[in-house]
């Protein structure tokens, strides 16, 4: 089993992220800090044998955590205001549609964490008392795995970015019984057995020969949007973000501005690497026939991106060996969120792969156009007009480029 978040800090793991300076607005999230390098912990270890994954999510350790909020605060980080305005995201959209979350083990106060998350914000209850969430194991029932503190956090992200793109849609949370990819792949087949259209897996590992049998046992269902986080480590292809079944979702760095827009994004990461939305070619999956950049002959990632660098991070609620409030990031912050955009866009044609959709509407997106994640030779880490690895072919701008 994968250490949990409380070992890792224990272990003394932590990392300093050198990114740009947090920025918010100041009615709706206080600035987290003003400085350009921020701690950070992983949630979760990095996988300890082949098959097995790693969550895309990192906390950051120099805001302190909150308990409880006083009568006039309010949360550090992204609120779901900051992020509806900054990809210009429907408030109504998605009544009724399901976005599956897949993660390993169990957050035993997921339902009770989000209903905290929520009510902060003023977004629509979303309970099993009322049909809006529901938490199920990997085979469609409540014998659920053994509850780990990393995987908990990994959850209440997942799940608070859902609500935060897509207030009206209900929630199923799918626990597989360990990180292996075979029970992960079961929960993701299980989640489209139970009917979602949107399935969010924030995870991943080094790429394997037999990635592309995986691919076909577990990713391969037309017509349901199968997001994937690209990495947190910086320029380098994991797995199944690679897979040619799914949409790789890339990060940013996002910050308020006195443009139009009101916002700007930069890749989240640095030309020295080692931290930062990962990106590059498979060495294994196929290229898929909508993906038409020139420098890689397999699959490239990512395909769109949005927020996920932790010193522009997200307000998120977990108290399962955790303190309530705190300031999260990672690629698993994009991935859910992007489920929650394909979502508001509206089901997907039933024999489609949703991945292609951005791909037939790049002016759709925000360009993303600075920034690195590592050091390589063309876009496949460095941003620049058009696709590029890191950030894909941008961030939502709205969702017309999330349907066909």
């Amino acid at each position: 089993m994968l250490l949990s978040a409380a070992a890792l800090i224990t272990g003394g793991l932590a990392v300093a992220t050198q990114t740009s300076a947090f920025a918010t607005t100041t009615t709706a999230s206080p600035a987290v800090s003003s400085a350009s390098t921020v701690h950070t912990h992983r949630l979760c270890s990095e996988p300890s044998k082949p098959g097995y994954m790693a969550c895309q999510s990192v906390v950051r350790t120099d805001v302190k955590a909150q308990k409880t909020l006083g009568r006039h605060d309010t949360p550090k980080g992204f609120g779901p205001a900051d992020l509806q305005a900054a990809y210009n995201l429907p408030k109504d959209g998605g009544k009724g549609a399901t976005v599956a979350i897949v993660d390993a083990n169990d957050d035993p106060n997921a339902e009770k964490d989000l209903a905290a998350y929520r009510s902060q914000y003023g977004l629509p209850e979303c309970s099993t008392g009322n049909g809006c969430f529901k938490k199920i194991d990997q085979d469609g029932g409540t014998n659920y795995p053994a509850p780990d503190a990393g995987w908990a956090g990994e959850i209440s992200l997942d799940v608070d970015m859902v609500s935060a793109a897509c207030p009206q849609c209900h929630i199923l949370l799918v626990e597989a019984k360990s990180a292996n990819m075979e029970d992960l792949g079961a929960a993701v087949n299980q989640a489209v057995k139970q009917g979602a259209k949107y399935v969010s897996n924030s995870y991943g590992g080094d790429e394997e020969s037999n990635d592309t049998t995986a691919d076909d046992q577990y990713f391969k269902h037309p017509g349901v949007a199968i997001t994937v986080s690209s990495g947190d480590s910086g320029y380098g292809v994991e797995y199944p973000a690679a897979s040619q079944y799914v949409t790789s979702v890339g990060g940013t760095s996002l910050k308020k501005d006195s443009s139009t827009r009101g916002y700007s994004e930069s890749v989240w990461g640095t030309s020295a690497g080692g931290e930062g939305a990962g990106s590059g070619c498979s060495k294994y999956d196929a290229k898929p026939s909508w993906q038409k950049d020139t420098d890689c002959a397999k699959r490239a990632v990512a395909d769109v991106a949005a927020v996920a660098d932790p010193a522009t991070g997200l307000a998120v609620y977990d108290t399962y060996q955790a303190s309530g409030w705190n300031v999260y990031g990672g690629t698993s912050a994009s991935s859910p969120f992007i489920a929650g955009v394909y979502a508001l866009a509206g089901a997907p044609g039933s024999g489609d792969v949703p991945a292609s959709y951005p791909y037939a509407h790049p002016d759709k997106l925000n360009d993303v156009t600075d920034g690195s994640n590592g050091s390589c030779s063309n876009y496949l880490c460095k941003a620049g007009k058009g696709y590029d690895g890191p950030t894909g072919l941008g961030t939502p701008n709205g969702v017309a480029a999330f349907t066909k």
